[in-house]
């Protein structure tokens, strides 16, 4: 019979971090679970969610594991998207999710979570998945996080916005006319306008 800690070990080392339904299905028992955490050889981040004392949690991929598995309908946004795209050198210690305005903040107890509530009609605007190995979450495209981050400046900083529109322009990741939709549409068209001109 196989290792407990064998068998968890060799699927968390594929996925950065595995579900507790995923290990049993491998052949770990509940019980064995507990006890392996209880030893130090399993690290569990958030509930039904384990990894390996040795990965670090904070490269971002085990977290949006447990999002995956405890949010419902995630939408990525701003420095988390900002990050999936590329377009930062920060990485931010928290996961930044949009929710409706009348929706419920998620309650995980990790990773840390930013929550920015957004407009039903900016909500679900320019959402793109991302596949995960247990599941789908959804980011904000290229173009629409870049608008984001000029109506969250508040939030995030205008040298983040200009970083990202520049580096979005010139990696040719967006183009002008999908950045003036969304700044229509997000209302901040006219904030924008001097970068865009700036940036023709």
């Amino acid at each position: 019979m196989m290792d407990p800690l064998a068998i968890a070990a060799n699927l968390i080392q594929r996925t950065g971090a595995a579900r507790s339904r995923d290990l049993v299905r491998a052949g770990v028992a509940r019980a064995q679970l507990s006890r392996l955490v209880e030893a130090g050889d399993l690290l569990r981040l958030s509930r039904g969610v384990y990894t390996l004392p040795d990965l670090a949690p904070a490269e971002g991929r085990e977290g949006l594991l447990v999002i995956a598995e405890r949010v419902a309908m995630p939408r990525l946004c701003l420095l988390s998207a900002l990050g999936l795209h590329g377009l930062t050198t920060q990485a931010p210690f928290e996961v930044w999710l949009a929710i409706g305005n009348k929706d419920r903040v998620p309650r995980i107890d990790w990773p840390p979570l930013r929550v920015v509530r957004m407009s039903e009609k900016t909500l679900e605007a320019g959402l793109e998945p991302l596949q995960l190995v247990h599941g789908t979450l959804r980011v904000t495209g290229v173009a629409k996080t870049v608008v984001d981050c000029f109506k969250y400046r508040n939030l995030v900083g205008l040298d983040v916005a200009i970083e990202a529109l520049r580096e979005a322009l010139a990696a040719g990741l967006t183009t002008m006319d999908e950045l003036w939709m969304y700044a229509r549409l997000c209302r901040v068209a006219r904030l924008m306008r001097p970068y865009l001109e700036a940036l023709a």
